[in-house]
């Protein structure tokens, strides 16, 4: 993908309102014990600055900011810069750089002043993380709006009339999704649902009862559990992930999956892999972190 950069005021261009401070998940913490200690050090600086100061460094160097523009750059960062992807061949994909959509003109980002129901107003297809090298194309899933039977599918047979009275209730705006098959046989799916408010997309999660367990199981999908691998401290400030994996023995694939609440839009990310081997932790960790900094 190509960066693409908005640049207020120019002719026929809406602006960027200009991406709101957040903690950078890539930026490994300051510990206490790198702090000077040394006889006749300089006095040290409040650590609320301290924090200040690397968050506001962090988001700049997450974002690649020149300027007022809005392409940013994760998908390149050193390996070491990704919690717990930290060796030279870890498996990590090959996505192609990143940026944010054009809003509309006058409309605020998500999260921003002056949005205070946390509405998504890009297009929610162009809010979906693209394919990395090497991918092949879900013909179902395109990257495009998909009918609620189409995201029916992603739940067990016996399963899909409840959540289709779930959506029915809540009616959505609008469903994207995106998919695609990798070499080593990996298959990913990703949607995005949005709806009319933050309590929609909020009750949905409850309704689906995902919390402390997956809630209602996707399809292919056996003992579903917490995955204790990811922590909070890798969401971004504004979305909430909850991410799940297989525990063995689990049955012809093995299934990771996480739902991901930002705003008044729902990602859910799902990685399966046939064979009885397991999907790789570290590219849907990847995919996952991709996906949410697209929403937040």
């Amino acid at each position: 993908m190509s960066e693409q950069t908005v640049t207020p005021g120019a002719t026929g261009t809406p602006a960027m309102p200009e991406a709101p401070p957040s903690v950078n998940v890539f930026a490994p913490p300051v510990l206490p014990h790198e702090a000077s200690d040394a006889p006749g050090a300089s006095p040290k600086p409040p650590r609320r600055v301290l924090r200040a100061v690397a968050r506001w460094t962090a988001a700049a160097l997450a974002f690649g900011v020149l300027g007022t523009g809005t392409a940013f750059g994760i998908a390149s960062l050193e390996r070491t810069d990704v919690p717990g992807l930290a060796t030279e061949d870890d498996g990590r994909w090959d996505y192609p750089e990143l940026s944010l959509p054009a809003l509309p003109a006058g409309s605020p980002r998500p999260f921003g002043a002056g949005n205070p129901a946390e509405i998504h107003h890009a297009d929610l297809r162009e809010l979906l993380l693209p394919a990395p090298a090497g991918a092949v194309a879900d013909k179902e899933l395109p990257g495009g709006w998909i009918s609620t039977e189409t995201f029916l599918d992603a739940y067990r047979q016996q399963d899909r009339p409840s959540v289709a009275q779930l959506l029915k209730d809540a009616v959505p705006r609008h469903i994207a999704a995106r998919g695609w098959t990798m070499p080593d046989g990996t298959v990913s799916r990703i949607y995005l649902v949005r709806f009319n408010s933050t309590a929609f997309a909020s009750g949905m999660i409850d309704d689906l009862n995902v919390g402390s367990s997956a809630g209602t199981p996707l399809d292919r999908t056996d003992t579903t559990e917490i995955d204790g691998s990811w922590s909070s401290q890798n969401d971004f400030v504004n979305t909430s992930s909850f991410v799940f994996a297989e525990q063995a023995p689990f049955g012809a694939e093995h299934v990771r999956q996480a739902y991901t609440l930002a705003g008044d839009t729902i990602a859910l990310v799902v990685h399966e892999r046939a064979g009885k081997r397991e999907t790789g932790r570290i590219p849907f960790q990847q995919t996952l972190i991709l996906q949410n900094q697209l929403l937040a």
